[in-house]
């Protein structure tokens, strides 16, 4: 009984007991069933379901490699897939996942299909939607809020007397996290009687490249903004570039300002304005939420995580702003 209680990360032992089981399953080179496992009894199951938006986003990787760790440190593994923004697509993941009767679901977003929430209905465990929060979540909410973002950003243009501001972004055929934030910022600017002078969705994944080429479209329509805000940091390095190589002042000429803090930006010659998103906090939170509501333990339903904008030199106030 003390075996199984270590190999399946529970509770009840001293920590030389548990070395000495794990020391033993090394020489012995055990590998546990967790197919028998789960299929013998429905509580015994240490596998938890993953399903991200998109494998290629950075901030996603940190999440899920938070998450990853953190699961594994309790006792559990994660089955990890991508909806690449498409419902459907994280429906038949659902629908291959509930084949290995999972512990538990976590699942970054909160847009899910009628089939998809038949699925999660009939697998009856528990489930975190993670990063975009929601105050009525189907079961359990780990996040922010992108609007708060977007709200944030735009009253910090606002402040520092820009005017002519414009907006780039991506997966315009999506309904994504992002537009949420461009939502945000422009009831900011309206708060201040502004609007945004010209908007480039474009339908690529965001990127530098896609950075590049939508500030260039921008530019050709409304050569005459003061500002940029990005879908996230690495279209506002790419915008960076194009400014830079066609003799563009980042700040003085045209302000720039992203989201995310990503790793990318710290290499920077000027310090991009951004916003911090906490994304180890964010996958923590979610792993020991989801783990103790398995084990039976009373834990919140809505668990806030905040983000915190950060003032760079890629914009600030214009010369002859009364904020200057």
């Amino acid at each position: 009984m003390t075996v199984s209680r270590v190999m399946r990360g529970e509770t009840g032992f001293s920590e030389a007991t548990r070395d000495r089981v794990l020391a033993a399953s090394k020489e012995l080179n055990y590998l546990p069933n967790r197919i028998a496992a789960t299929f013998g009894s429905a509580s015994a199951s240490t596998l938890v379901g993953l399903c991200v938006p998109r494998f290629t986003s950075a901030l996603f990787g940190q999440v899920t490699a938070s998450i990853q760790s953190n699961l594994a440190r309790l006792g559990y593994q994660t089955m990890i897939g991508s909806h690449d923004q498409n419902p459907k697509d994280e429906e038949l993941w659902l629908r291959s996942l509930a084949a290995w009767r999972p512990a538990g679901v976590l699942l970054i977003g909160t847009k899910h299909t009628p089939a998809a929430l038949e699925i999660l209905r009939n697998l009856a465990v528990p489930i975190i939607e993670l990063w975009d929060l929601t105050t009525q979540p189907l079961d359990m909410a780990v996040g922010f809020s992108h609007q708060d973002c977007g709200l944030t950003m735009g009253r910090y243009f606002v402040k520092a007397g820009r005017q002519r501001i414009g907006y780039v972004g991506a997966l315009a055929e999506a309904d994504t996290m992002g537009q949420k934030r461009q939502s945000g910022f422009e009831i900011a600017l309206a708060e201040a009687g502004l609007a945004l002078a010209a908007i480039e969705l474009l339908y690529d994944n965001p990127g530098f490249y896609a950075g590049y080429v939508g500030t260039e479209m921008l530019l050709a329509r409304a050569p005459n903004l003061d500002s940029i805000y990005f879908h996230d940091d690495e279209m506002a390095i790419g915008g960076m570039a194009y400014l830079r190589q066609h003799g563009i002042s980042v700040n003085d000429d045209i302000g720039v300002a992203g989201w995310g803090a990503l790793e990318a930006a710290s290499i920077l010659s000027e310090r991009l304005t951004t916003t911090h998103v906490p994304t180890e906090a964010i996958g923590k939170a979610a792993a020991e939420k989801l783990v103790g509501r398995i084990r039976g333990e009373a834990v919140s339903e809505v668990e806030v995580i905040p983000t915190r904008l950060v003032p760079g030199n890629t914009i600030s106030p214009l010369q002859g702003s009364p904020n200057k």
